[in-house]
């Protein structure tokens, strides 16, 4: 069992946590004007990461709020948490 570290409730079983992908994806602003095939890459590539990863979590059994966490895909362990707001671990703003 996973311990989840919410920015706002603090450690919690990872039964109360969603998993949201890989976090930093940004909606591209001219949609309408992308092939399918772009649209698709938007849509469903994602990084295949071994190591640190950023990936996106929801506290859906507490108190709903998204945000990101680091973690390490080899070993399952977390390195940070921070809200969506804040700068990537490791980047100033």
């Amino acid at each position: 069992m996973l311990l989840i570290k919410c920015p706002w409730c603090g450690y919690r079983d990872q039964t109360e946590f969603s998993y949201g992908g890989e976090a930093h994806i940004t909606r591209p602003t001219n949609s309408e004007e992308m092939t399918d095939a772009e649209w698709a890459d938007y849509l469903f590539m994602r990084k295949n990461t071994k190591g640190k990863y950023r990936e996106q979590w929801c506290h859906t059994a507490g108190c709903r709020q998204w945000f990101n966490a680091e973690r390490d895909t080899v070993s399952y362990k977390f390195n940070n948490f921070y809200k969506p707001s804040d700068p990537k671990p490791g980047e100033s703003e």
